[in-house]
């Protein structure tokens, strides 16, 4: 089965061209810059890049300039529409209506509308995807994977919020978690490599990026996760705040005279690491300016390690020990300095970290940086969320 897994995104459409039997990326790119001035598409094949610019208007024209390039005579991969078995959506947010990816109908697309508010950034996006491949490749099925499905299997008072549980009725606020595609990607990536059943293991996830979240998943079940209601909650991330004090919000909303929308933008594009350090939101940024003994920037370093390393001392607790702890994305897999904070003085909980190891990484597998004699495996496994989609599509149309 061939697959074109689409990221839409309010201005940009990610995308790759997967074949699931193999499971080899045979195109890849990107359309940036829709309906603003400089759009283009940059497409990728067997290492070589095409660059095109152009005027795209929206979603539509994205998705069609996406299978010229698919059936280009030099750069293209298919001779033909038909070719393309499936399309592979990632959604932000379904809310409590799915539990697992689905095959698109009129209902799915719906409940996707009325997941909207609760993530107005990404949803309208997502389905303006799933209704432009309706339109530009007609009769092929559209499967939509959402990164708050695999949490679905939180217990209850793992995601309830502690306010009356009347907004929890009318508002449908309580916890969701996110990144669930690469957290459950890493966790089956993680099983094959320890060689285990993934029914047998306690792992605890840490998808590091721009946007971080940590995940505690049991016998294969996501138990707790720390991003929330929105991405905004857990870890101090690039720009965003992480959890806080709530009474800080009015307190500022007061001070400040700022309405909703400026403390929205406050805590999610001006807070985080970027907020502390002032200087960036950019880890490799952030080390520079920390080596050349900036202390804002390592102040911000060390807070986002600080809180990482709560969560898997917490999740440690709630999954009753574990096996393994994973590092993923782009810090997670990239960032030495990073693991090293992350994971000093856990000898207690049985963790043997091998800091060589750590600083002398093999990239693009995974890889162990533990001690042999370590009771709890440490791993970095590089996360592919595409391939994920595209598994999941897979998996459902063979049904």
């Amino acid at each position: 089965m061939k697959v074109l897994v689409l990221n839409s995104g309010s201005s940009s459409l990610k995308y790759q061209f997967i074949d699931t039997d193999t499971e080899v990326a045979l195109c890849k790119g990107v359309v940036d810059r829709i309906g603003l001035p400089g759009a283009f598409i940059r497409h990728q094949k067997n290492g070589q890049e095409i660059v095109k610019e152009q005027e795209i208007n929206d979603h539509n024209v994205a998705i069609k300039l996406v299978l010229e390039m698919l059936t280009h005579e030099e750069a293209g991969i298919i001779h033909s529409m038909d070719e393309i078995d499936a399309i592979g959506h990632r959604v932000v947010h379904g809310g409590e209506y799915f539990s697992d990816a689905v095959i698109v109908n009129e209902e799915v697309k719906k409940a996707i509308r009325e997941c909207i508010e609760l993530a107005p950034l990404h949803n309208p996006a997502n389905l303006m995807g799933i209704e432009a491949c309706e339109k530009e490749i007609p009769g092929k099925p559209n499967v939509a994977v959402f990164d708050t499905a695999f949490h679905q299997t939180m217990p209850r008072y793992a995601y309830m919020y502690s306010l009356p549980y009347e907004v929890y009725e009318k508002y449908k606020i309580r916890k969701y978690g996110f990144h669930g595609t690469s957290h459950k990607y890493v966790a089956i990536k993680a099983a094959e490599y320890l060689r285990r059943p993934l029914e047998e293991l306690k792992l605890i996830t840490c998808h590091l990026g721009n946007g971080s979240s940590v995940c505690a998943i049991k016998y294969g079940k996501s138990v707790d996760t720390s991003m929330g209601f929105t991405p905004l909650a857990g870890l101090a991330m690039g720009t965003r705040s992480g959890t806080i004090d709530p009474a800080v919000i009015l307190y500022l909303m007061e001070k400040e005279k700022m309405d909703v929308k400026q403390m929205n933008d406050f805590l999610n594009k001006k807070s985080g690491v970027l907020g502390i350090s002032g200087v960036s939101s950019d880890f490799r940024d952030l080390e520079k300016a920390a080596n050349e003994g900036n202390e804002r920037a390592q102040l911000a370093i060390d807070m986002f390690c600080y809180r990482v390393k709560k969560y898997i001392g917490e999740y440690a607790a709630v999954l009753g020990g574990v096996d393994a702890i994973i590092f993923t994305a782009g810090i997670g897999e990239n960032n030495a300095l990073v693991r090293d904070k992350c994971l000093t003085d856990l000898e207690y909980m049985g963790v043997l970290y091998d800091r060589e190891r750590n600083f002398n990484v093999e990239k693009g597998k995974v890889f162990e940086i533990n001690k042999p004699e370590s009771k709890v495996k440490v791993l970095i496994v590089p996360t592919n969320e595409e391939l994920m989609i595209a598994r999941e599509t897979k998996r459902l149309l063979s049904k």
